[in-house]
């Protein structure tokens, strides 16, 4: 009777044992989704690209997981180099021409799904802190508000990385005001706007009317006005 007691409590650690791997994997396999990097992203990906873009002669920084400037410069001459779309982030093509297969890193923020938001939110903040910064506070978060707007809507891409980096969307992009780390203020205005705060009603550009030399861009009728920025929606 003792051996029958000890073979069954045997065959039940063997089970629970079983069960914890599957779920392991399983949890592994939730959060090692990436199929991008760009500003912000962290983790396996991250280092993946570094170090092939290392490999190739384009970056000379730590391989250290970290998307920031160096990267950022790095990935926009590996693509202007191989005729991909210039936009610093390395989506499928850009992977596929570094040799890397997409989705096989994770983001490496708190290693949780929570990781897409803290990816969200910090470019979203570099991208108000690039166009925005000395704003009204209202402005700021208006920036961001357009930004999220731009994704939900039909007409743009439907990622805020891919919204940022349209090719010709945005200045802070195109001088490079982008790879700035973003303030306290840029911060809490991003989390506002992804808190459904739009001081915009809905608009879908900006610009300063002072320096605007777009023609098209006078084309979009004015909603709102706040700071230095006149807000539409066309």
């Amino acid at each position: 009777m003792k051996k029958i007691k000890i073979v069954f409590l045997l065959c039940c650690m063997f089970v629970i044992a079983g069960i914890a791997f599957h779920y392991e994997k399983n949890k592994n396999e939730v959060v090692s989704t990436l199929s991008y990097v760009s500003w912000g992203t962290r983790g396996q990906l991250v280092r993946d690209v570094q170090q092939a873009l290392k490999n190739r002669g384009y970056y000379r920084g730590s391989v250290d997981g970290i998307y920031g400037t160096g990267t950022y410069n790095a990935i926009v001459s590996f693509q202007k180099d191989n005729n991909l779309t210039t936009d610093g982030i390395a989506g499928a093509a850009t992977l596929r021409a570094l040799g890397i297969s997409s989705g096989t890193g994770s983001s490496g923020i708190g290693q949780t799904e929570q990781s897409d938001i803290d990816e969200d939110l910090y470019l979203l903040a570099s991208a108000i802190h690039g166009e925005a910064r000395g704003e009204p506070y209202e402005g700021q978060v208006a920036v961001g508000a357009v930004i999220l707007n731009r994704v939900s809507s039909e007409d743009f891409p439907n990622s805020i990385a891919e919204v940022v980096y349209q090719r010709g969307a945005f200045d802070a992009v195109r001088d490079g005001q982008i790879t700035l780390t973003p303030n306290d203020t840029a911060f809490r205005a991003a989390q506002d706007a992804l808190n459904g705060w739009d001081p915009t009603n809905g608009a879908l550009y900006y610009w300063n009317p002072a320096t605007a030399t777009s023609r098209w861009i006078w084309s979009v009728p004015i909603t709102t006005s706040i700071g230095r920025h006149v807000f539409g929606v066309k």
